[in-house]
């Protein structure tokens, strides 16, 4: 078994994708028309084209809304991302505008940091030691 898609819901599938790939550096995989106005869109990792992709997913259901806004009201990550350097990353990030809700920090094995992907979410980065 492998995963091979997982999603984030987005408020709005153009802004996310803008961000997805001209921010964080995703890649453009699939975008399909569904229906009138979503899209199956996807993005994957360039280091990894053929690897998992996330579906910036339409947050139209009503349970959406308010499970996103209790995550975060509480602070927790939607989705977690790995960086080779959580610090360079974050000041790379920071410069072109992305607002951090955690700055980087060290938790034990691996340092962590939480942005707001403007999009309705928030996402952690980490960086873990190379051996795990």
């Amino acid at each position: 078994m492998k995963i091979r898609l997982t999603s984030v819901f987005v408020d709005d599938q153009a802004k996310a994708l803008r961000f997805y790939t001209e921010v964080l550096g995703f890649v453009k995989k699939h975008d399909v028309p569904v229906g009138e106005t979503d899209r199956w869109l996807t993005v994957v990792s360039p280091q990894d084209p053929d690897g998992p992709e996330l579906l910036l997913e339409p947050a139209g259901h009503p349970a959406v809304k308010p499970y996103r806004d209790a995550l975060t009201a509480d602070g927790i990550p939607l989705a977690q991302f790995t960086v080779d350097d959580v610090r360079a990353e974050h000041e790379r990030l920071t410069a072109l505008g992305v607002r951090f809700t955690q700055e980087p920090l060290d938790m034990g094995p691996v340092t962590a940091a939480v942005l707001d992907d403007t999009c309705g979410n928030l996402i952690q980065i980490v960086t873990q030691p190379q051996d795990q």
